[in-house]
């Protein structure tokens, strides 16, 4: 696949928590400037919220609406929206993203086209258009602790996983894995992602094209998601997937940028 080849091969799943205009500022980006390489896209409004307003002469791809009873969690939500898709490639995409007149779509779908690729994602950039950390080592307890705390964390030697914020990844691929792990909560899903992408010897690539991702973990500000976040590290911790990703570090390093 070339990056010049904008057939609509693309289903994105967005989730909105009550980020209404959020996501209606992203669709309409999404309209302007990738319009012609998506097919469809998913947005489940996980609580009751007005549905997104059309630009003049409508959305160049299919708005799905998804209406939930209840809230669900990030995995369920988006197992939920690419099941049975039949697009070439699926995109988990977080409502805070903002593109500034970029599309970094064709550059994410040639990526993860490469059959050694379990999944694309973009360098994230802060509204100041510094670098995020969204590529990380496996968190330990330390780490995660450092990190809670505000104290200096280096690079990691190795990205073991990346934050689910934008995630192209080939259908086959996604339904192979059989999609978000549902038993974690709110957080821990895309480490489980990535490192069972990993054990099946599939890399994680950075494609060339980056995004603005303005969002702050909840579980910085408010204790509930903060027990969500611990209950969910304590899982990670206990599960086969870390644990085989511990021994995964002394085998040659699987991870890649994509020129």
């Amino acid at each position: 696949m070339h990056a010049t080849d904008l057939r609509p091969t693309l289903a994105i799943s967005i989730v909105s928590h009550g980020h209404g205009p959020l996501v209606q500022e992203l669709l309409l980006a999404l309209a302007q400037h990738s319009g012609a390489g998506i097919a469809r896209v998913i947005l489940t409004l996980n609580i009751p919220e007005p549905p997104p307003q059309a630009p003049t002469g409508g959305w160049p791809f299919v708005l799905e609406l998804r209406h939930n009873t209840h809230p669900l969690g990030f995995g369920p939500n988006h197992n939920r929206a690419l099941a049975g898709a039949t697009e070439p490639f699926v995109c988990i995409l977080n409502p805070d993203i903002k593109l500034h007149a970029t599309d970094p779509f064709p550059a994410l779908m040639q990526t993860a086209a490469q059959t050694s690729v379990g999944c694309a994602y973009p360098l994230q950039l802060d509204a100041q258009g510094r670098h995020q950390d969204s590529e990380r080592s496996l968190p330990s307890p330390w780490q995660v602790l450092r990190r809670r705390l505000r104290r200096h964390l280096a690079p990691p030697a190795a990205v073991e996983w990346v934050n689910g914020a934008c995630l192209v990844l080939r259908r086959s691929v996604w339904q192979a894995l059989g999609g978000f792990d549902e038993r974690y909560f709110m957080y821990g899903e895309d480490v489980d992602l990535c490192l069972r992408l990993r054990l099946q010897g599939l890399q994680l690539a950075r494609a060339p094209a980056h995004i603005e991702h303005t969002g702050q973990r909840a579980s910085h500000r408010a204790w509930r998601p903060f027990w969500w976040h611990v209950c969910s590290l304590v899982r990670l911790w206990r599960s086969p997937v870390y644990k085989a990703a511990l021994q995964l570090r002394h085998a040659p390093e699987k991870t890649t940028t994509a020129s």
